[in-house]
């Protein structure tokens, strides 16, 4: 089963405010409520990066990444982050949807730069189903283990 989802990518001043409001929400409900792990959300690179939404034809946001330039996450690498699916999304391949567009709008946006993020070690596999391959040793981000994984 698939859903249907269409992606808009904008920089943050652009966002309207529901679609700010949508995606922290969004991000909330997932990795604070959900994985039940209390963190700062906003951590100041919002501003500096562009927002991917994908909303499902009743305008529920249902995907939704953050894709930073080289600099701001890591010195010589793009950044995907704040990867996340709405729970009703799941097993729909929105995920997969979502990361495909992800690494699509980090090339148009920031040119043929390696792509670099910070995932939590039980989506390696996912991870790797794009072409990212593991870099570094696992680490502890938030009490969640993580594993540097960079892509190109």
């Amino acid at each position: 089963m698939t859903t249907s989802i269409s992606f808009n990518c904008l920089p943050f001043e652009k966002l309207s405010l529901q679609e700010l409001y949508d995606s922290m929400a969004l991000r909330q409900e997932v990795f604070v409520v959900e994985q039940n792990c209390p963190y700062l959300d906003a951590d100041g690179k919002d501003e500096a990066g562009h927002h991917l939404l994908g909303y499902n034809t009743d305008g529920k946001l249902m995907a939704y990444t953050r894709l930073l330039p080289p600099g701001i996450s890591y010195p010589d690498y793009a950044s995907i982050g704040r990867v996340v699916t709405s729970p009703s999304a799941r097993r729909t391949g929105a995920g997969k949807i979502l990361m495909r567009e992800s690494i699509g709008w980090c090339a148009r946006l920031y040119g043929e730069v390696p792509i670099k993020i910070s995932a939590q070690v039980y989506l390696t596999h996912f991870y790797e189903s794009f072409g990212f391959e593991k870099v570094g040793a696992e680490y502890l981000e938030d009490d969640i283990p993580h594993v540097g994984m960079v892509l190109g």
